[in-house]
């Protein structure tokens, strides 16, 4: 890919102003206006999509730039470049109400939550998030909801004859790790920002250490902007302190969402699961600085509620949250995260988690949901799995987390909604290719097999190793014949995995016929009758977010409408 479209891409993504995957940011007026561009009477939103995705690097290429990159800071300085070309000085960001937030995992949420309770308070807000579930258009939202696909093509094309326009030799900018010298750190008078949950992700970029991740995360600290971050391991709080006190930035640590519910009925959240309560607590911090903010007209900083003994970090407010925090808290939605679909015998629960630590959170979810179920009666229960991992995360660490579920089947499958996905640019990927991804799904089956014989045999050491897998058609490896699962199946698309996992019973998924081969692999026949015959369907979709977007496309069509 040449340099021009490299350059391109990043500052189509700052313009947005924010990282592609990491960062997340909340901005928020009492007037919300954009600007006038001209019609492309000719264009349609999947065009521009598709001349969006022709931007991205391929693999080969992405690794070229890795090991020629030069000092990291002088990418800063040249999204200021960017910026200039596309129309914008970083003087325009600087009056932006920013919210920004940054951490490995629950900073989605957390800005789902805090642009809600924004909401509740009549405030316009803009909202930007980053990887999109079903459309690319998803990343944009205002006041909650995703910009139209018109305006998306509108301010697409304007952005993009404008950069044609001013082409210039330019040194590559890589986006899209969130660290210190991430593009998104070219704001510079955020009115408060956020860490959420660190844990181990990216480490090929942000380092092989928590402590190191968190050193990149508080990249987004600024002289005099308060900053709140959550409960956290003792190395990332002591990282993050030091980064704060060396840049003057005042970094509170979030009190229990308890300390918040003390003297008032307990808070109501919109998104489930236990994990949830760290997101909400943080964003409760972020929405009462941001309102405190507005109220004193740009002026101060929370006042601690104590000094805190926890690494010498300051305690946040204890405050009462208001009727309306109350409101956005309620209210607020996050489509795939910790998410459930019921659908006749089939329920279907998706949480995009990827890092051991989001997984952990995911089965705690997953288990207490399972519990606090209805019994059917008049036949059995069946649990599925399906399961894909993408970049540098470890596979096997994340299956072996989800082995308490105690899964009848587990199914692996790419991130590509269809075999092709010519028809739909919202799900094409450049980056790698269908042979890589498809090999990487043989490698979590054999970890999932591995991890079985393991668990059944009683001398690990004498446990024997998986066979390779073999064909690479629509059902790819039959599981090896020594295996003491018998009940893993690899399938080539989504689509493919979800006909034969919900076998005709889900009353919206109907797709118009199996494809040939569906149930030509031993565990699939046989499998399928039990599916057919089970009572009740229980699926988990975890292991990326692009797993379940795709998921999501199928399943719920009205979100590609």
């Amino acid at each position: 890919m040449s340099r021009a479209r490299s350059h391109l891409r990043a500052a189509l993504f700052l313009a947005a102003a924010s990282a592609r995957g990491v960062t997340t940011q909340v901005a928020a007026r009492r007037g919300l206006s954009a600007w006038p561009v001209p019609q492309e009477p000719s264009m349609e939103y999947q065009d521009a999509v598709r001349m969006l995705n022709t931007l991205q690097t391929n693999a080969g290429y992405l690794e070229q730039v890795k090991r020629q990159r030069g000092d990291p800071q002088t990418q800063l300085e040249a999204m200021e470049l960017y910026l200039a070309r596309s129309g914008l000085q970083v003087e325009d960001l600087d009056r932006l109400n920013i919210i920004h937030v940054t951490g490995t995992k629950g900073k989605g949420s957390t800005c789902a939550f805090t642009e809600c309770i924004l909401r509740s308070y009549g405030l316009k807000t803009g909202f930007f998030s980053s990887p999109h579930l079903v459309q690319v258009r998803e990343r944009i939202r205002i006041n909650g909801q995703p910009i139209s696909p018109e305006l998306f093509t509108k301010y697409f094309w304007r952005l993009y004859h404008r950069l044609e326009e001013t082409k210039v030799d330019l040194a590559v900018v890589e986006v899209g790790i969130g660290g210190a010298y991430d593009c998104t750190n070219i704001i510079r008078k955020p009115v408060v920002c956020g860490v959420s949950s660190l844990g181990i992700d990216h480490t090929s970029l942000l380092g092989d250490t928590v402590e190191k991740i968190a050193w990149q995360k508080g990249g987004i600290f600024k002289q005099g902007v308060p900053a709140f971050t959550v409960l956290q391991p003792e190395g990332p709080l002591a990282v993050l302190r030091d980064r704060a006190q060396q840049i003057s930035c005042p970094l509170y640590l979030c009190p229990m969402l308890e300390a918040l519910e003390e003297g008032g009925p307990p808070l109501t959240l919109g998104l489930e699961g236990e994990h949830q309560r760290s997101n909400a607590a943080l964003a409760l911090q972020l929405a009462h600085c941001w309102l405190q903010w507005q109220d004193r007209h740009g002026a101060g900083e929370p006042k601690a509620s104590r000094p805190g003994l926890l690494w010498q970090l300051p305690l946040a407010p204890v405050f009462q949250p208001t009727s309306h925090m109350r409101l956005g808290l309620r209210n607020t939605e996050w489509p795939g995260r910790t998410q459930v679909l019921r659908r006749g015998p089939l329920t279907w629960y998706l949480d995009g988690a990827h890092t051991a630590s989001s997984v952990q959170a995911c089965v705690r979810w997953f288990r207490q949901a399972l519990q606090g179920r209805e019994r059917p009666s008049g036949g059995p229960e069946v649990r599925v799995l399906l399961f894909n991992a993408t970049g540098d995360r470890d596979p096997a660490a994340l299956l072996k987390l989800l082995q308490p579920c105690q899964f009848d089947y587990a199914v692996f499958c790419p991130n590509l909604t269809e075999v092709s996905s010519t028809g739909n640019a919202d799900q094409q990927n450049f980056t790698v290719t269908l042979d890589q991804v498809l090999l990487r799904c043989l490698e979590h089956q054999q970890h999932w097999n591995h991890l079985d014989e393991e668990q059944a045999s009683p001398d690990l050491w004498s446990a024997p190793s998986p066979e390779p897998g073999g064909s690479t058609s629509l059902l790819l490896a039959p599981h090896p014949p020594h295996t003491c699962s018998a009940s893993s199946l690899v399938f080539s698309c989504i689509s493919h995995a979800l006909q034969w996992i919900s076998q005709g019973r889900d009353p919206i998924f109907q797709p118009p016929s199996p494809p040939k081969g569906l149930l030509t692999h031993p565990v699939a026949h046989s499998g399928a009758s039990i599916l057919r015959e089970a009572a009740a369907i229980h699926v988990l979709v975890t292991g990326s977010l692009h797993l379940v977007g795709g998921v999501l496309k199928l399943l719920e069509p009205a979100l590609s409408q």
